[in-house]
């Protein structure tokens, strides 16, 4: 519920660009998302990326959709796989999250299994998609990944974990 305060609060109107791209991050960080981990086979071993920027496409032929930053050290593993995992993550997955966020390699500490592809799988996922790289597509910084989802997992019933204002946080079932 907003307070009288908020209520008549001007909004505050800008241009992106690179002097605002700060309140550009902000602004897109108003939107909440859900949080998933995409893993993939690499020559070092499995590797993964936590990603907020994941969405549902079509549902015949099963799609989606996710963005890896051209930025990132583990760009290039994502932009090459062919095949690759989207795992939904549970509220209590938080930490293994933090952990790949900050480390590509953090899922050797993690169990984990692989799929006939060589994709890392992670247990304990309100979902999973397992995928086929069907196109890749410019994306400014960002490249967009379609994939074709080859077998999905509808996970245990739980708490998401979901990122909101630069903070996970959690959506509790009722």
């Amino acid at each position: 519920m907003m307070t009288a305060a908020q209520q008549f609060e001007p909004p505050h109107t800008f241009v992106p660009g690179p002097e605002t791209t700060r309140t550009l991050r902000d602004a897109f960080g108003r939107f909440a998302t859900g949080v998933t981990i995409v893993t993939a086979p690499s020559e070092a071993g499995p590797v993964a990326i936590t990603a907020n920027s994941f969405s549902s496409v079509s549902l015949d032929p099963p799609l989606v959709i996710w963005a890896p930053d051209r930025n990132s050290r583990r760009f290039e593993h994502f932009e090459r796989a062919e095949y690759y995992a989207i795992h939904v993550l549970a509220a209590d997955q938080d930490a293994l999250c933090l952990a790949t966020a900050r480390n590509a390699h953090a899922l050797q500490e993690h169990p984990h299994e692989l799929n006939a592809q060589g994709v890392p799988l992670i247990a304990g996922c309100l979902a999973r998609f397992e995928c086929r790289r069907v196109a890749c597509h410019e994306g400014g910084d960002h490249i967009l990944v379609l994939g074709h989802v080859e077998r999905a997992v509808l996970g245990h019933d739980g708490d998401a974990l979901t990122f909101f204002r630069g903070q996970m946080r959690r959506i509790e079932t009722t």
